[in-house]
């Protein structure tokens, strides 16, 4: 019998299929606004797996249009009240509840400051989504299973519609269209390597760069969530700078290498890993020789790494399994965390 979380990673192709044809007038007026007004600086807010949507949102507002974004910190304005200049600032916060304190009372406060606010929140009734100016829905549909796995999925893809839209980028919408197929074919591949490698581990290091990195983080926070592997994310430029003391014999990395300007890098760090005695599980195209495990592409480059979490999920779920632990109910965690 399959878990909640497994059904729900599988139903994410089609979940992501009927986002990108619904509310095609949210993200047009939302994107005439920002066109008519460019805003002076922009802001995500987010926690757990839905800020790592959000780091790959902003690297694809940088990376693809030269769009600074910073993460903002949320304690600035609910401990430490800062006084954060909102007037010209784009505020986007990414939930799967929307009921989180500390993204709904800076997003109110920015409103209230003349920010521009977006929400892409799976809840649309939600707290979170009655602050702000623009709601961009996630129509992950309900989630039962505590490990979000669906709702990252379309956070990732209604990122990427956001910035398409906003920018008019034709190459990213036609990427886009074809994503849902994509994600079914990463769906059908098999990662039992993985499960097979892992199935005693205690730690893991997981390694990703670029548009890949926040997959990586994704990742390690299902390994502690499902599996109670203490596992740690990198990017690969940053490994080296102490990270791998901890390298030994043995010792697991799973180092997600997708197409693109970061895959050569990853792929000669995971040969020198090899070669200092590291179990390590390379994720990569068909074309790369060296995988351990085999990544789905898409029509774009940029939109890999859906693909690749897509994989990893159900990989992950059959692991927490064959650990003993039931992958929707983690020990001490809740669905909806609220925090200030």
């Amino acid at each position: 019998m399959n878990s909640l979380m497994h059904e729900e990673a599988r139903s994410a192709p089609a979940r992501v299929r009927e986002q990108l044809a619904a509310d095609v007038d949210r993200y047009a007026a939302l994107a005439a606004a920002l066109r008519a007004q460019s805003p002076g600086a922009v802001v995500t807010i987010a926690r757990g797996s839905s800020d790592h949507a959000a780091s790959y949102l902003a690297y694809l507002l940088m990376a693809r249009h030269g769009r600074l974004v910073t993460s903002l910190p949320m304690s600035l304005v609910t401990l430490h009240r800062a006084p954060i200049a909102a007037e010209g600032l784009l505020a986007i916060a990414l939930s799967q509840s929307g009921r989180s304190p500390d993204l709904i009372e800076p997003m109110g406060s920015f409103r209230a400051g003349g920010a521009r606010t977006v929400a892409l929140v799976n809840d649309i009734e939600s707290p979170l989504a009655g602050v702000v100016e623009h709601v961009l829905p996630l129509h992950a549909g309900a989630e039962r299973s505590v490990a979000a796995t669906k709702s990252y999925i379309c956070a990732l893809s209604a990122g990427a519609r956001f910035v398409a839209s906003w920018y008019e980028d034709e190459w990213l919408e036609r990427g886009l269209a074809s994503l849902p197929d994509a994600l079914e074919e990463a769906c059908a591949l098999d990662w039992s390597a993985a499960q097979e490698a892992l199935v005693g581990a205690e730690r893991i290091m997981v390694i990703g760069r670029g548009m890949g990195l926040a997959i990586a983080q994704e990742a390690a926070l299902k390994f502690k969530e499902t599996c109670s592997i203490q596992a740690e994310a990198f990017s690969g430029a940053e490994v080296k700078h102490g990270p791998m003391a901890l390298v030994h014999e043995g010792y697991p990395m799973l180092i997600f290498a997708p197409r693109g300007p970061a895959q050569a890098g990853l792929i000669a760090l995971a040969e020198e890993m090899r070669g200092r005695g590291a179990r390590v599980l390379l994720a990569a195209p068909a074309d790369v020789p060296q995988r351990t495990l085999t990544l789905a592409t898409t029509a774009l480059e940029d939109l890999d790494p859906l693909v690749a979490v897509q994989s990893f999920y159900l990989m992950v779920e059959s692991l927490a399994r064959a650990r003993g632990h039931d992958p929707d109910r983690p020990p001490h965690l809740n669905k909806v965390t609220k925090t200030l």
